[in-house]
């Protein structure tokens, strides 16, 4: 074990050390995590603490990795009754109390500080624990600082835990006292700690690359398609590259998790399971764990005889081309294309296409903008109208009436906007006036197309020839999100682009928030339904958890849950 944590000489992060707040002052970033905390709907006379004991994941390699450091804190500082260190995973559920006793520990339990509770700031409101989680980032939090009534005769000192081989948060790391027994020395000592958890997370990380490699070179050997996935690790031998699409890792990884979660801590082989690819093709797998927690797993594809059949490969699904002339909408969340393919419909680079911007009109005012649009009417072949959700009605009024009265020899009327499914009022109504329709799914929806997309943008930009993205880069990328969709994927192949001249694009060669995939596992169909109704609900009542549940008709408790769940981002 590295040098253990001691109290005098590792710096901290702690505006507040010297600067304590006052009626006067507030440092800015506890003003933004009360702000964050009041947007999440939690009131300041108490916390609103999950409990869920069996959620601990007592066996994680955070735990492993911190027994011996926690066992060394507990040594230090005794029973001494004045502190209290507390360990949360990397969703800030509390997973271990190594050190406290009396009132204070009592105090902390009564507040929820007990393995399986949850400290996120939609719960605790501003502590070390949850805003060092939100930042990613050691912090402290005096007195005052807190948001909640009872946490405001503490102070705390949290500090993340950060993998050093994959970056990833692990945890945070946490050492709570009464205001009166605070002193400066606590966060250079929980920030020790931490680094030594680092470090035995990274011998861990050491060993398990060895029994990856060992157990990849004996399967390889068997001469069928073998690959083994590890944190930041991708091992293929030739048969293997072939037979899957760096989407498909995604895909295994998910099936690696579930039968992890099954089997517990064991090594041996699993039965042979069927999976799809995302070619369509279905093969037989073997999934073996080569070590704990998913963190290093081999697949081989044994002899597939009758046990495989062969489909029809899935085409990727394109947009339905409208007949000119017929009034079109095109739909979908920002970013995923809808303006350029509207303006590629109706053939932009004419001088007879006009576009219409609907954010324009409060620049330019409603009687502006409708002489524009008027003028288009006149002359124009094809009129290309963007953003209809943020027309003001008036506009939607007069835009409705111009397309009733288009005829033969009239402009094509091409309109943007949001999904169908979000539009109300005279919105939903221009939408529906069009007979023909587009509907651009997000981003996320599209992993299998990942692929041929980043050729598409490398190809805009100038590098497919010189520039190309291995199998594990895209694999990374497929387990994103993409919140910002095709606009979010351009500006990530762009950054690589203007860092990178040429040759083959690696994890390492994305940018820093990119370069380890999330996890995100295939949602069901009803998932994905449930998904994507929360994050309209969010997005209308503007991020405010309260309201939104209110519109769900769920309780807070039942959204927060059901945003934990599916990896929602707030």
């Amino acid at each position: 074990m590295a040098q253990q944590p001691t109290l005098a000489t590792h710096s901290f992060s702690d505006p507040a050390a010297t600067t304590r707040t006052t009626d006067m002052a507030v440092r800015p970033e506890i003003a933004l995590s009360w702000h964050r905390s009041a947007m999440s709907g939690l009131t300041t006379s108490t916390p609103d603490i999950p409990v869920h004991p069996d959620a601990a994941d007592r066996r994680s390699r955070l735990v492993v990795a911190a027994e011996p450091v926690l066992a060394e804190i507990a040594d230090q500082l005794g029973d001494m009754a004045a502190f209290c260190v507390l360990l949360a995973d990397r969703d800030a559920r509390i997973v271990n109390v190594p050190v406290g006793a009396g009132s204070l520990r009592r105090r902390l339990e009564g507040l929820g500080g007990v393995p399986g509770g949850l400290f996120l700031e939609e719960t605790t409101g501003t502590n070390a624990i949850a805003t060092a989680h939100e930042l990613r980032q050691g912090f402290a939090v005096h007195g005052e600082e807190h948001y909640v009534e009872p946490f405001k005769q503490l102070s705390c000192y949290g500090q993340p835990v950060i993998h050093p081989v994959t970056h990833r948060l692990e945890g945070v790391l946490d050492i709570t006292c009464l205001s009166r027994d605070d002193s400066p020395l606590l966060g250079p000592f929980i920030s020790r700690a931490a680094r030594d958890i680092e470090e035995n997370l990274l011998r861990t990380a050491r060993r398990t690359e060895q029994r990856m490699l060992s157990a990849f070179q004996a399967a390889a050997r068997r001469n069928r398609p073998v690959l083994v996935l590890g944190e930041g690790v991708v091992l293929a031998n030739p048969t293997a590259t072939e037979l899957l699409d760096p989407v498909d890792h995604v895909r295994l990884r998910e099936l690696a998790n579930d039968l992890e979660r099954r089997v517990g801590g064991s090594r041996e082989p699993c039965p042979v399971r069927s999976v799809e690819l995302s070619s369509g093709r279905i093969v037989s797998v073997r999934v073996q764990v080569v070590s704990p927690g998913a963190d290093g797993v081999l697949f081989e594809f044994p002899d597939q005889g009758q046990e495989e059949r062969a489909v029809v490969p899935r085409q990727v699904p394109r947009p339905s081309v409208p007949v000119p002339g017929t009034p079109t909408y095109v739909g979908g969340p920002p970013g995923t294309g809808r303006s350029t393919t509207a303006q590629s419909l109706a053939g932009a680079e004419s001088a007879e296409v006009v576009i219409l911007d609907a954010s324009d009109v409060a620049a330019q005012g409603e009687e502006t903008w409708l002489s524009a649009l008027e003028r288009a009417a006149d002359g124009a072949r094809a009129l290309v109208v963007e953003d209809i959700h943020l027309l003001p009605e008036a506009c939607c009024v007069r835009l409705r009436r111009l397309m009733d009265r288009c005829g033969p020899g009239d402009p094509w009327i091409v309109l943007t906007g949001a999904p169908i499914a979000e539009l109300v009022g005279r919105h939903a109504a221009l939408a529906s006036g069009c007979s023909s329709r587009i509907d651009l799914p997000p981003l996320r929806d599209r992993s299998a197309q990942l692929p041929e997309l980043v050729r598409a943008i490398l190809r805009d930009l100038g590098a497919d020839e010189r520039i190309r993205f291995t199998s594990a880069a895209l694999g990374v990328l497929a387990g994103h999100p993409w919140p910002g969709n095709l606009r979010e994927l351009h500006a990530v192949v762009r950054a690589v682009v203007d860092n990178r001249s040429a040759g083959d694009v690696t994890p390492h060669d994305l940018p820093a928030d990119y370069r380890t995939s999330p996890r995100l596992r295939v949602m069901t169909p009803l998932e994905r339904a449930e998904h994507d109704a929360i994050v309209a609900a969010l997005r209308q009542c503007g991020g405010n958890k309260v309201h939104a549940a209110k519109r769900l008709g769920i309780s807070r408790t039942t959204l927060y849950s059901r945003i934990r769940t599916l990896r929602i981002t707030t």
